[in-house]
């Protein structure tokens, strides 16, 4: 395995994307670490429900334990199993904004999560492959953001929903297509009684 200068002074290995995979996976156990060594207390109903995991850029930490989606991309059966209760929302190219039709998918999400009002949803953000992965984890970030705001207006509180980004590194389709990468583009909501 080849290291790579990779940026802001971290190694990376080869640009596979078995190896980027585990590049950022290593990158998120260490950051894990420091985050979970360095911090003194955690308040709040929600604390520790993002956590530490193995992959993606959370709002409470690194990661995130139990990732539908990572789970799936470990066990190479991403997209596979059907959706779940929640329906994913898919964005433009480059964008983070809500489109028309999928405020109405938000909507029946909302309703779901109102009469399950135990659940706690993660909301993970998804991009296409182009542009760099800095660039992509935080539009997926952006994206993800966007969705909890959007459940927030429909009377879904905060502390029922943590987000996390994994930019363009859990693709759903691999083709070099502009249909292949709009069915990247996307928020994935995963349920966590």
């Amino acid at each position: 395995m080849t290291l790579l200068p990779h940026g802001r002074g971290g190694l990376v290995s080869d640009r596979s994307p078995r190896g980027r995979f585990a590049a950022i996976a290593a990158a998120a156990l260490l950051g894990a670490t420091l985050v979970v060594g360095c911090s003194s207390k955690q308040s709040g109903a929600g604390a520790g429900q993002g956590g530490a995991g193995a992959a993606g850029i959370g709002e409470n930490g690194l990661g995130a334990n139990g990732s539908s989606s990572l789970n799936q991309f470990q066990k190479g059966t991403l997209g596979e199993n059907g959706q779940g209760p929640l329906s994913d929302i898919h964005f433009d190219y480059n964008d983070y904004s809500i489109r028309e039709q999928d405020g109405a998918i938000l909507k029946s999400n909302a309703d779901w999560m109102t009469k399950n009002s135990a659940a706690r949803v993660q909301i993970e953000g998804h991009c296409d492959d182009r542009g760099s992965e800095e660039y992509n984890i935080a539009l997926g970030a952006k994206r993800a953001q966007a969705a909890k705001d959007y459940l927030e207006t429909l009377g879904i509180g905060a502390d029922r929903m943590s987000t996390i980004s994994y930019g363009k590194e859990l693709p759903l389709c691999t083709e070099e297509t502009e249909e292949c990468w709009a069915q990247n583009r996307r928020d994935h909501f995963v349920v966590q009684q």
